[in-house]
């Protein structure tokens, strides 16, 4: 019986992101470069939506500062839970990889979280963000 933690790791491996499978070395090495590139990509697009929410909240600060608090909560959750995830492979050359494409896929799902915010209906009052 695998080890939940190797269950994970395999589970998430099996579902490797499209930037892996394309990646066009297929060292560990490479593998661990695609992920680190694929990783830096999703940052990017979550900073980008962070930003576009921050502005929206420029007239809000006791609502941006929560948001401030909930960010890096959740990038303490990430780090933590994707370091959890890859503890299956701890030691090994696939270890930076398998955390990257944790952390990609967890910022490409925060990132859909922060977008769905700056689209709430007009009225909808468990969205803390305001319409433009």
């Amino acid at each position: 019986m695998l080890k939940p933690a190797i269950a994970a790791a395999a589970i998430l491996f099996a579902a490797l992101p499209a930037a892996a499978q394309d990646c066009p070395d297929e060292s560990q090495a490479g593998l661990n470069q695609c992920a680190d590139e694929a990783y830096k990509k999703a940052d990017t697009a979550l900073n980008a939506t962070y930003k576009q929410v921050m502005a929206r909240l420029k007239d809000s600060e006791a609502t941006a500062k929560s948001l401030v608090a909930a960010q890096r909560a959740w990038i303490a959750y990430r780090d933590a839970e994707c370091d959890f995830i890859a503890s299956g492979v701890e030691g090994g050359s696939a270890l930076p990889m398998i955390v990257l494409q944790c952390r990609e896929q967890l910022t490409a799902q925060r990132t859909d979280e922060l977008k769905a915010l700056l689209s709430c209906e007009e009225g909808d009052l468990s969205c803390p963000v305001p319409a433009p």
